[in-house]
């Protein structure tokens, strides 16, 4: 479960003070409790005092915020040293030539949650899911706008802001816009995050009420990979790498205008998510006088909680002008010349929850035990016809963080009795130990998931293409993994180890596969930033893993990441500078193919993907106040003379995809206490 060890409340000064952040730990867990902040001995006085009427000359602000299954707060974070910390992708994915393209992880990843899953994932990187939208507690009103510009018209707009209605009802949201044309044809991307929160509590301290409205809407253009990429990319003719012939989407002349969110051959992804979750606790009462002042107090040892949730989920792929040839050859279709692909599933969820808490220890609502059931009812859309499911499930959970925050044990599980999912069932545990005195921590955890295939594997799926009916038998993952951590040394140890059977997947354009054979994936990560000087830091990243069998899946053998920087001020108070040269290393390698009409990357073992030199960027990430702002130069490795200079040595990531040229970022964040 992800965690961040415990701290004080962050500052932001005006004067340049500094917000330090801890690192995240471990896994995110299955559920929790989400109990409110202001409670107990300590957190009644905080109630008091840090929402009272501030003087507006003031020059800080008390800010936390915490996620809905987790028992803890986290901190803003303020830091300037790494990029990816605020870019969309993390630093092991990689998108197919475009933000906004479809992505996937460097690192060998199998679903770890039981239940219903459409199964189109793709895209993950750009939605957002309940589980990352934030509830905040503020002093002061809080705003933060973000833009972003890259090269050819690449934009990323957000806007958030965050205000205590009241000392026990707050409100948040949040917009995001991420648009890019692209630079090769038919890449064109729209997205567009919406979310917004809210969270109150009663004066008596019994009621609690959580609130999210979660909505994301994706777009994105599908070419079907370059023709040849062992020609044309070397071809003089098309130094301007919009002209290189694509398999899909026909003739296209490029646009650089973001309000026209239109795609002719593409993906269209709507996912929207209503939440209201309310707890009543039942427990005592009580009270602490000052000289001047009375705070209430509440200590429950049980909690009653309703959670009402709606799910509306739709896929889609869409191509009007469709390639007779192209789907002939890779999906064995004959498509007329007139015809129009549209392929969609469509998902309406409804869950009903509900559960009881008891707290063994009313001074520490971080050790509790968690009983619930829910309802799930499942109506659904394909091409064809319409589904209805439903599913029943029990769930228990233990979490425990001890009063000296040195230990931390979580045990989950869930279990599906009845219905689509029947017998699908999650069982884990995780335990994290601080010691020393600059909170180093090991965490261990372990989990066992049997789970349904996901739907784009059944017949009964629009998606599903293959004239063969396969019997699937339920998947069942396994996993174990030891994270130690020294922020004493800079140094962060990771070991995981999968066991799978009956894994599914693709073994072409559109024909599903299960390995009935068990099969096992081991991975390390080693990450330590070394000291070069006063100032200048070199953060470096290793990341191997092994397949242990002879199940089709392609893994990188090993990735590297290196950033030599100067983290410093240059003598300048109230400057936070990090600046230096960043190298991505990716050894040659089968990587998975792409499937743009059913959305999935797919085993393919007959292309190697290697190239001549490692990613290369240059930034400059800064903070200066409340203002940071970063520019990158990515893909410098692409330089080359080529019938004249210019950047056109692309690097492969996949058949039939490269990344751009040189890529110019310049982004801002700033941010505003009202």
């Amino acid at each position: 479960m992800a965690q961040t060890k415990a701290q004080e409340l962050p500052v932001i000064r005006n004067q340049g003070g500094r917000t330090r952040s801890l690192d995240q730990l471990g896994q995110m867990g299955m559920g929790n409790m989400g109990g409110g902040v202001m409670r107990g001995m300590n957190s009644g006085a905080t109630t008091k005092d840090s929402l009272k009427r501030r003087d507006k000359m003031e020059d800080s602000i008390t800010i936390s915020f915490r996620y809905l299954n987790q028992p803890v707060s986290f901190l803003l974070d303020s830091t300037v040293s790494d990029f990816t910390k605020r870019f969309p992708l993390k630093s092991t994915s990689l998108n197919l030539g475009n933000l906004g393209g479809a992505t996937r992880s460097l690192l060998f990843t199998p679903a770890m949650l039981p239940g219903f899953d459409a199964g189109f994932h793709a895209y993950d990187s750009y939605k957002w899911n309940i589980d990352e939208v934030p509830f905040f507690q503020t002093t002061r009103p809080y705003t933060e706008l973000q833009y972003s510009l890259g090269s050819r018209v690449e934009q990323i707009i957000g806007l958030q802001h965050t205000q205590n209605i009241n000392p026990r009802w707050n409100f948040f949201f949040h917009y995001r816009m991420i648009n890019s044309p692209g630079i090769f044809q038919h890449q064109r991307s729209n997205h567009n995050n919406f979310s917004f929160t809210s969270r109150y509590q009663s004066k008596n301290l019994r009621y609690h009420s959580w609130f999210i409205s979660l909505s994301n809407k994706l777009q994105s253009e599908e070419n079907g990979g370059i023709i040849d990429t062992t020609q044309l990319l070397d071809d003089p003719i098309f130094q301007d790498r919009f002209n290189i012939p694509v398999y899909l989407g026909g003739a296209d002349n490029f646009s650089s205008n973001f309000f026209s969110t239109k795609i002719k051959t593409g993906t269209q992804i709507r996912h929207s998510v209503f939440l209201w979750r309310n707890q009543y606790d039942l427990g005592r009462k009580d009270s602490l006088v000052t000289d001047s002042t009375m705070i209430p107090l509440f200590f429950p040892r049980v909690r009653l909680e309703h959670q009402l949730r709606f799910d509306k989920e739709q896929y889609a792929f869409i191509d009007k002008i469709p390639s007779i040839d192209y789907y002939k050859t890779m999906y064995d279709r004959v498509i007329g010349g007139r015809d129009t692909i549209d392929l969609r599933d469509k998902w309406h969820r409804f869950t009903n929850e509900f559960s009881v808490y008891q707290f063994p220890d009313a001074k520490n609502l971080k050790q509790y035990i968690k009983a619930g059931v829910a309802l799930e009812i499942i109506n659904g859309n394909t091409t064809t016809e319409s589904r209805s499911f439903f599913n029943s499930r029990g769930q228990f959970v233990y979490r425990n963080i001890t009063k000296n925050k040195k230990w931390d044990l979580s045990l989950d599980g869930i279990l599906y009795v009845a219905g689509f999912n029947a017998g699908d069932y999650l069982a884990s545990a995780r335990l994290q130990r601080l010691f020393g005195k600059k909170n180093n921590s090991i965490t261990l955890s372990g989990s066992n998931v049997n789970r349904t295939p996901s739907f784009v594997f059944d017949s009964r799926s629009s998606f599903y293409l293959s004239s063969r009916s396969l019997d699937l038998k339920k998947e069942n993952n396994t996993s174990l993994s030891a994270t130690l951590d020294l922020p004493t040394w800079g140094a962060t140890l990771t070991g995981s180890y999968y066991l799978l059977t009956n894994y599914t997947y693709l073994t072409n354009f559109y024909e599903p596969q299960q390995e009935s054979a068990l099969f096992s994936m081991l991975q390390l990560a080693a990450l330590k930033t070394f000291s070069l000087g006063k100032k200048w830091k070199w953060h470096a990243e290793f990341y191997w893993q092994q397949r242990i069998g002879a199940a089709q899946v392609n893994a990188i053998p090993f990735y590297l990441r290196n950033r030599i920087a100067y983290e410093g001020n240059l003598g300048f108070k109230n400057l936070n500078l990090a600046t230096g040269v960043e190298i991505r290393y990716r050894p040659p390698y089968k990587a998975d193919h792409y499937s743009p009409l059913l959305g999935q990357f797919f085993f393919q073992d007959s292309v190697t993907i290697k190239n001549p030199l490692p990613d290369i960027s240059f930034y400059a990430n800064f903070r200066i106040r409340p203002f940071t702002a970063f520019v990158r130069f990515d893909n410098l490795n692409t330089a080359r003379n080529l019938d004249g200079f210019g950047f056109t040595r692309n690097n492969l990531v996949a058949p039939g995809y490269a990344l751009n040229g040189l890529h110019l970022r310049i982004g801002i964040f700033w941010r505003f206490v009202n």
